[in-house]
């Protein structure tokens, strides 16, 4: 049996009701996943497909799409199944039609972002493991939120950047502030919230009636300022979108400076994916954190 084949397969035993792919067509999208639509018997689903041995990322983000959606903050697509067949693992979701937001879109969302920001946890991590792209992240539970960070964020990706070639310098200036991390938390002590974690830009739209919708997740129970300041990394979302987050969820002060702590870990991640110009960011990010910590 071919992909498609066992996918329709799949995708009428979870649905209760036949289905057979009429029509397919390859969908825009990101750089880590093949991404196609499928049409059959007036029904759309969208589909994620990678190698077999990929099934665990897709299996990782059905469950954190299924955790986004119980607290019922934010509209998110619901998965419908995942396997794997002919060589390749597969995800399909609901398939959502996007449209604008239209005036107070950038508001809606960054009210309904708080939203979700307010379901909590005893600790910090998750339940299982899952990706940051296709980078291994790991959340083992932890009742520490520091030695949390330390352990599972920037030193995961700094032994990753080591392993892919990063310089002494990279890893000098990562000791120096992975001993400093304490200094950020003085006066600071966030509580476990549930987060997307890998909220950019194109991880975010509007479904066809203007409802805020988010989408590939690397779930996990964080900082809520973690998510806030990805959502800042690459352009950002508007003003309206964080006037909104705040008049809902005020922020902390010490945010400001906290955010650049967050987004190098991801800066780390996209140098151990992409490589490139991301390692002078992250050591030019490094250098203004230790000056922030003093040193």
């Amino acid at each position: 049996m071919d992909l498609w084949s066992a996918i329709a397969g799949e995708i009428a035993a979870a649905s209760g009701a036949p289905f057979s792919i009429a029509a397919r067509r390859s969908a825009g999208g990101g750089c880590i996943n093949q991404a196609h639509i499928l049409e059959g018997g007036g029904r759309r689903y969208f589909v994620k497909s990678n190698r077999a041995e990929r099934l665990p990322m897709f299996e990782a983000e059905a469950d954190g799409l299924r955790e986004l959606a119980r607290c019922g903050a934010i509209r998110v697509p619901q998965p419908v199944c995942c396997g794997a067949a002919a060589g390749s693992a597969f995800l399909a979701l609901e398939y959502i039609e996007f449209g604008a937001g239209g005036r107070g879109g950038a508001a809606r969302l960054g009210a309904r972002l708080a939203a979700l920001h307010r379901t909590g946890a005893a600790q910090f991590g998750w339940r299982r493991d899952n990706t940051i792209g296709a980078t291994p992240q790991i959340n083992t539970w932890n009742d520490a939120w520091v030695d949390f960070w330390h352990e599972r964020r920037l030193g995961f990706q700094l032994r990753l950047a080591a392993e892919h070639g990063a310089g002494n310098r990279l890893q000098r200036e990562g000791e120096k502030l992975l001993e400093r991390l304490p200094r950020f938390f003085a006066d600071y002590r966030p509580l476990p919230a549930l987060l997307h974690g890998d909220l950019w830009g194109g991880n975010a739209a509007f479904d066809a009636a203007g409802n805020p919708v988010i989408f590939d997740p690397a779930v996990y129970y964080g900082d809520r300022e973690a998510d806030l300041a990805m959502t800042e990394l690459f352009g950002g979302f508007g003003a309206d979108f964080y006037a909104a987050y705040r008049d809902s969820f005020p922020l902390d002060p010490g945010y400001a400076t906290r955010k650049t702590l967050y987004n190098l870990y991801h800066v780390l991640n996209h140098y151990n994916l992409f490589g490139g110009g991301y390692l002078g960011q992250a050591e030019r990010m490094m250098g203004v954190l230790l000056a922030e910590a003093g040193c």
